[in-house]
């Protein structure tokens, strides 16, 4: 069985000499920063020994691999997660504060890996986390981005993007992988050519073309040895100057590669309302992806002789549409570069090549421009061509005389490449991220797909990391956990913590697990004062909504129902009201005009609410700048509340219901994505649900016959929060600076229905479950045990299981590795 040994001595040592050799200084002079380099440095260094036996064991088992490919990997900061999955926290904690150093001093020195923004990039860190934990073979593919997404900056109550320079000091926890440099090739013309069989062979000239530069970073699992990898590409250029156009005077030309590559790499996501942006956006696409695959077929080669094989050794995972140049990448790299013949390499690819969908509106299913995509990606399109050719040849032979299939299945149509199209016709698996998501998948949206591949469907419910999300994020509890089960082992096992259900009944337990949430709020409260300057009561309801900001997750909705109950105080100054404080956070794309929109009307409604002395501090409002994992740990951990209010049948899962139902929070949300499952695992009774069904919000949208000026006319208290969007309330006057938001709920939207988010029509619904959240609350032992039973319900939605059934009915990947050796 595999056995850490931390030994501190050494361990002390290797810092010190870190401090030394890096900065030329002793421990007590030195700068948090540069003790942060140091330490982190010595841990790498431990991890390098896990990471290099792994890759042996994986040699000698000769194991499948997983190639995970993502645009995005959110994966927090690295020392004290790498910490616990060593199972070196206290030690290494102890160790430091015998030479002066504080590890939580340490940990807040650390930048978020500016890898990721949103659920999309967060799940595949956890799967990642899962994955090395469970002991099965896998690699992160991605891109290493300069400046990620942005970093949030509000002024003025605006969102202002500046750049996230995470690598302006070297990231201590990457390795540069210069033998891994892969020729990424855009543009240019295909010339054919046959060789003496007459067997034809593509060739691409007048290219321009950029170096993929391979950054690994150690993925550690928890307490047993295995260190995947997270392998993000940098780019680089073939040449950095070239001398002959900047001597005939082209300085442009002298530069062309070089800006080619810092382009691709410099932010997650770019605006792609231009063209450029579009272009630089698909750019970024292919070049990870060629990188990835290119690598994966020639490390499989170093091992096996026939290309056949190679699905019984390697698997796909496309995270969202992203990726899925994988499918048509694949093709070229076994067609063009190793000889195979079209039906060969189609059956390879089409059984190694897995798609998980992660949205249900079909605008944000990716489509791309035939005359850029072709122009950017010639042989590439080329492939996609064909395979189109033949799919369509396999609808009409399906359905016959179904035109209407072959419209909305085929892969170029209407003057675009439909990427999901794609991915579903290559795949061999596709996939549904909640129940209720597969569902409408099947029935709706890609209903024609599932007609003629139910074979290839499933779902995969997600599930969020608890060694990150507990064990990290919420030592106070996780310590409890531990306590009250007598084990450690739900930390590999989270469906252990089914055994905490019995304590709900204890009263003595619920004063405990209050008392921790209590601990836990006015850490939140604290770190809200330090950042936001708002003071903040920690005996009121922390009614917390985190996420990405979309209209369909309706923020928008929180907001409004915030001035509905604010207008009441003020014309009720006479009732009784319970102190909430509702806390956000969220970042906009930066050309998503609108959602900027409801960040500003947060933070306007903050200023007048938070600065009106006559209500007493009944309600504050706090948005909580740069929302990312670090301090997203602090939010799940000190919540009350979870608000997960999207409109029913638009989120896929969500993540973030996970991490706050294990951290105690009930959850006030429609029944939408993995709320459904969540409601069953821990019983309606112990959450508050409102709203339309999917069923309903469907029906609405099919027949186009609601109306919301109706309920805007017809109740004067919806008429009048609708109206201070322009009667300068929260404007200082200006009746036009939330106009778009006020049209947006009373004028229809292009071809469509007025309010499509079906604000004012949940409205109410919205506003009395949230009132019977408040008197819940004011029950101190019911609320107690609805807190407990949640975290007590929420073993269902650890990564863990979620990767479980990806190994079981996709990847295919065997027995898990175990590491037998000690440590010596």
């Amino acid at each position: 069985m595999y056995n850490p040994r931390f030994e501190k001595t050494k361990f002390q040592n290797e810092v010190i000499r870190n401090v030394k050799s890096l900065f030329r200084k002793d421990v007590e002079e030195a700068s948090k920063e540069e003790l942060f380099q140091a330490v982190s440095f010595a841990v790498k260094e431990a991890v390098m020994d896990d990471w290099l036996a792994t890759r042996k064991l994986y040699r000698k088992t000769d194991c499948k691999t997983v190639y995970y490919m993502s645009m995005e990997f959110l994966l927090g900061r690295a020392l004290g997660n790498n910490l616990i999955n060593m199972m070196a926290f206290s030690e290494v904690k102890e160790a430091l504060e015998e030479i002066g150093i504080d590890i939580n001093v340490m940990e807040d020195q650390e930048p978020d890996p500016a890898l990721g923004n949103g659920g999309l990039g967060r799940l595949a860190a956890c799967f990642m986390d899962s994955l090395s934990t469970l002991g099965y073979a896998a690699y992160g593919c991605g891109i290493r981005y300069h400046y990620g997404m942005f970093k949030q900056k509000i002024e003025d109550g605006y969102q202002v993007e500046v750049p996230d320079n995470w690598l302006k000091n070297e990231y201590p926890f990457e390795l540069k992988r210069n033998e891994y440099k892969k020729e990424i090739k855009f543009g240019g013309d295909i010339r054919v050519v046959y060789d003496e069989k007459g067997n034809p062979e593509f060739v691409q000239e007048n290219y321009n073309s950029v170096m993929a530069v391979a950054y690994d970073m150690p993925m550690v699992g928890y307490g047993n040895g295995i260190v995947n990898t997270l392998r993000t590409w940098d780019a680089e250029p073939i040449v950095d100057f070239n001398l002959d156009s900047f001597e005939d005077g082209n300085f442009h030309k002298a530069v062309e590669q070089q800006n080619l590559a810092k382009q691709i790499v410099e932010v997650l996501y770019p605006n792609d309302n231009h063209i450029f942006g579009k272009e630089l956006r698909l750019k970024q696409q292919y070049f990870f992806v060629s990188a990835s695959v290119q690598t994966a077929v020639e490390r499989f080669l170093k091992r096996h002789d026939n290309l056949m094989d190679l699905p019984e050794k390697v698997v796909f995972q496309m995270n969202d549409t992203h990726p899925t140049m994988a499918t048509a990448e694949l093709m070229r790299v076994l067609l063009d570069d190793y000889g195979l013949g079209w039906d060969d390499a189609f059956a390879i690819t089409s059984k190694c090549v897995a798609y998980t969908n992660h949205t249900i509106m079909s605008e944000a299913l990716e489509k791309w421009p035939i005359d850029l995509f072709s122009r950017l990606l010639p042989r590439i399109y080329q492939i996609i061509q064909e395979i189109d050719r033949r799919f369509v040849l396999a609808i009409q032979a399906k359905f016959p005389g179904d035109n209407n299939k072959i419209a909305k299945m085929q892969i170029l149509r209407d003057g675009q490449v439909k990427m999901a199209n794609l991915a579903i016709a290559v795949s061999f698996s596709v996939n549904g991220v909640a129940r209720l998501h597969t569902e409408i998948l099947e029935t709706r949206e890609l209903k024609d797909f599932y007609d003629m591949f139910p074979e290839k469907f499933s779902n995969k419910t997600n599930g969020v990391t608890q060694r990150r999300f507990l064990l990290h994020g919420n030592y106070l509890l996780s310590d409890w956990i531990t306590k009250k089960l007598g084990t450690k082992k739900w930390v590999t096992d989270f469906s252990l913590v089914e055994g905490l259900k019995p304590f709900a009944n204890d009263g003595e337990s619920l004063i405990e697990f209050m008392d921790i949430k209590h601990k836990n709020k006015e850490r939140l409260a604290k770190y809200i004062l330090e950042h936001n300057g708002i003071e903040v009561d920690a005996n009121s309801i922390f009614d917390i909504q985190v996420k990405r900001l979309h209209e369909y997750k309706r923020q928008f909705l929180n907001i409004l129902n915030i001035m509905y109950r604010y207008n009441e105080m003020k014309a009720h100054p006479e009732n009784v009201y319970y102190p909430v404080t509702y806390i956000f956070g969220a970042k906009a794309s930066a050309g998503y005009v609108r959602a900027k929109a409801i960040i500003k009307l947060i933070n306007s409604v903050a200023d007048v609410i938070n600065n009106d002395k006559s209500i007493n501090g009944k309600i504050k409002i706090v948005f909580i700048e740069d929302y990312k994992v670090s301090n997203g740990e602090l939010l799940f951990a000190g919540a009350d509340l979870s608000e997960q209010i999207s409109t029913a049948s638009k989120e896929a899962s969500g993540t973030g219901n996970m991490k706050f139902m294990m951290n105690g929070a009930p959850t006030i949300g429609t029944l939408d994505g993995a709320n459904v499952e969540i409601v069953e695992e821990v019983g309606s009774e112990n959450a508050f649900i409102f709203g339309l069904s999917s069923e309903e919000v469907i029906k609405y949208e099919n027949e186009k016959n609601y109306n919301p000026v109706e309920i805007y006319n017809s109740d004067m208290d919806i008429k009048k929060v609708v109206d201070q969007l322009i009667d300068g309330t929260y404007s200082n006057g200006d009746a036009n600076m939330f106009r778009d938001l006020y049209n947006s709920l009373l004028q229809k939207q292009g071809n469509g229905m007025a309010d499509v988010y079906f604000i004012l029509k949940d409205f109410k619904s919205y506003d009395e479950a949230r009132r019977k959240a408040i008197e819940t609350y004011k029950d101190k032992g019911k609320w107690a045990k609805m807190a407990l039973l949640n975290t007590a319900s929420s073993g269902k939605f650890s990564s863990d299981r979620t990767i479980k059934e990806y190994v079981r009915d996709i990847w295919h990947l065997g027995e898990p590795n175990v590491r037998e050796e000690k440590m010596e």
